[in-house]
C-alpha cells in the first residue's frame, strides 16, 4: 500500500531536495518553520523513515518528487 503525500508535503520534500532549509522554506511558502517540521514530520512518517535525507531518497525513487 503505497503512502500517498499531500501536496503541500512533496512541495516541502520538493525543496529540502532543492537544499533549502527549514527557515528558507517556511519563508518561500509564507508558512511557519513549524508548520514546515510538522509538514516534514508527516512524510517521513508516511515514507517510513528516520531523516529528511532518507525521506528525499525515498520520495524521488517512488516519483514523488524529481531528483
Amino acid at each position: 500500500n503505497e503512502p500517498i503525500l499531500t501536496a503541500r508535503e512533496s512541495e516541502v520534500l520538493q525543496l529540502v531536495a532543492d537544499g533549502m532549509r527549514n527557515k528558507e522554506i517556511a519563508a518561500r511558502l509564507s508558512i511557519s518553520e513549524d508548520t514546515v517540521k510538522m509538514h516534514l514530520r508527516n512524510a517521513m512518517q508516511k515514507l517510513e523513515v528516520n531523516d529528511r535525507t532518507h525521506a528525499v531518497m525515498v520520495a524521488v525513487r517512488r516519483g514523488f518528487i524529481r531528483p
